[in-house]
């Protein structure tokens, strides 16, 4: 195990802009879906985000400094709304990895696991949803390492995906088991 510390702090979209253009139109970003965006066109959308009540964005530290992005929101009003049906306690998610010239193995299921401890600190948070491209392989491996179970594919306005659920035990059961420890 590493000493790495990770944590969270909201997302300031004016200050944090010139970084996340650097991460959002990286080529490994494509599905985050900003490969063109502008500076101002991230600042825009994350002033966005900052305004919206049922949309969060954090930006995540690796012992301090910037090194992820989560985002949640509530599937009842963004994202999924029409395309499933929401249960009490259901919270969406989205993450970003960026690119670097220095990968640490095993980073980025770290970022996963700090994400959904986050979001599982909530007691009212009972499944976290993602709706990943289809296409995107690592991340549905990243998914199921931590207990997602995929349902079915949706069709979303800007992709195909694939629709997930991760209840908080087969969260704590995941993680029990990557430990090795039995549930």
């Amino acid at each position: 195990m590493n000493s790495m510390s990770l944590s969270l702090r909201p997302l300031d979209p004016l200050q944090d802009a010139e970084l996340l253009h650097t991460w959002v139109t990286h080529p490994k970003a494509a599905y985050w879906m900003m490969q063109d965006a502008r500076l101002e066109d991230v600042e825009r959308a994350y002033m966005d985000v900052a305004a919206d009540e049922h949309h969060h964005a954090l930006l995540g530290l690796r012992d301090g400094e910037p090194a992820f992005l989560m985002e949640k929101y509530d599937p009842v009003h963004r994202e999924l709304v029409g395309l499933y049906e929401p249960q009490p306690g259901d919270v969406g998610m989205h993450f970003l990895v960026p690119a670097t010239d220095a990968p640490v193995h095993g980073f980025t299921r770290d970022v996963i696991t700090a994400v959904m401890d986050e979001l599982f600190a909530d007691p009212r948070t009972r499944r976290v949803v993602v709706e990943p491209d289809v296409a995107n392989k690592a991340v549905h491996a990243l998914n199921e390492a931590v207990g997602f179970v995929a349902e079915r594919e949706i069709q979303k306005p800007e992709k195909r995906a694939l629709l997930s659920f991760c209840t908080r035990q087969q969260f704590l059961n995941a993680r029990a088991a990557a430990r090795g420890v039995a549930t």
